[in-house]
């Protein structure tokens, strides 16, 4: 394999597993080895009206060169509907060439799905499923946070303000436990704005003597840059390999900034493979979403998009139907 197509590999895998840590039940894995997936997108999860089945297909170029190859399934899109929505997804596409882009398309369709509801038109039947799904919880892992602790700002050429912000142990939240064979994780966030409270918060948490007993205490963080409107970005596997790297490019998928995510693990003495991973995200992503730390595809389309240079753009924006070649049939 070349060394090209061996990175593409290892991107497409990491967002799959990103994928499906955030969407859990409604991503759907067709065909693994032809990397073929399906998820199911409503407008809304409890009491869906409009929904649609979004398959793709990512090719071995994607995501440098070529986009998925995808197919919109619903009985009621159709003509100038299905035009529009597609017309959508290729401007993302074109806006972020060489991302993944997986993640905006579903949400920019949950989007259009949303306001499809907000019209006076009354839905298809759409048949309501509810299901119960059981968390095992261990109640003495949910740490409470501990009272900040003053600690000395290091000069980082940034402003006074900025200065007296660092200063300061940020708060620490801690996620509610996943466990699963004996094996037991648990996120924990922190707003951060510099490298310095990054080893502020690992320090606290270290004092803590069950986060340092866990087997592995993985993270991932991400700061902001205003002035350069650039990411000062890093992770750490703790010896849980390329846990850190799938983390990163979970947090990069949503588009976080300024926060960073710890999630520590207890093993229980029994394998989980990939389990692992998908626990990991899991932990982390939840966290994230209960403290507001997501945006809206809208934002997270300009942020990847902002400031992107590629010599292969204007050609494709002569080629409007560019992605419209790939669909599946």
């Amino acid at each position: 394999m070349a060394e090209g197509d061996a990175g593409s590999d290892q991107r497409q895998n990491e967002e799959i597993e990103a994928m499906a840590a955030i969407y859990g039940e409604e991503w759907c894995v067709i065909d693994d080895c032809a990397k073929i997936f399906c998820i199911r997108i409503s407008d809304d999860i409890d009491d869906p009206k409009w929904t649609l089945c979004l398959q793709v297909m990512l090719p071995d170029e994607y995501p440098g060169t070529a986009p998925p190859i995808y197919q919109l399934n619903a009985p009621w899109l159709k003509g100038q509907e299905r035009a529009d929505l597609s017309n959508s997804l290729e401007e993302i596409y074109i806006q972020n060439i060489g991302e993944s882009i997986l993640y905006l398309w579903v949400e920019k369709i949950r989007d259009v799905l949303i306001q499809k509801s907000q019209m006076t038109e009354p839905g298809p039947d759409v048949k309501k499923k509810t299901e119960e799904e059981d968390v095992e919880c261990e109640d003495d892992l949910i740490l409470a946070c501990q009272p900040e602790t003053p600690a000395k700002a290091l000069d980082f050429g940034i402003s006074e303000n900025r200065a007296i912000e660092i200063e300061e142990l940020p708060p620490i939240d801690h996620g509610i436990p996943i466990t699963d064979r004996r094996s037991t994780f648990q996120a924990h966030l922190a707003p951060v704005v510099c490298p310095k409270q990054v080893k502020m918060v690992l320090a606290k948490l270290y004092e803590n003597k069950k986060i340092a007993s866990a087997t592995h205490n993985i993270y991932a963080y991400r700061i902001y840059c205003e002035d350069k409107q650039t990411f000062l970005q890093d992770c750490e596997d703790d010896g849980e390999t390329a846990a850190g790297g799938r983390l990163l490019h979970l947090m990069e998928i949503l588009n976080v900034r300024n926060v960073m995510v710890v999630v520590s693990r207890w093993y229980g003495g029994i394998l989980l493979g990939p389990d692992r991973f998908k626990h990991i995200n899991n932990c982390a992503r939840n966290i994230l979403v209960e403290r507001n730390y997501t945006n809206s595809p809208e934002e997270s389309s300009k942020a990847l998009g902002k400031n992107k240079k590629c010599s292969s753009l204007s050609n494709l924006s002569k080629n409007p139907g560019v992605i419209c070649s790939y669909v599946l049939k």
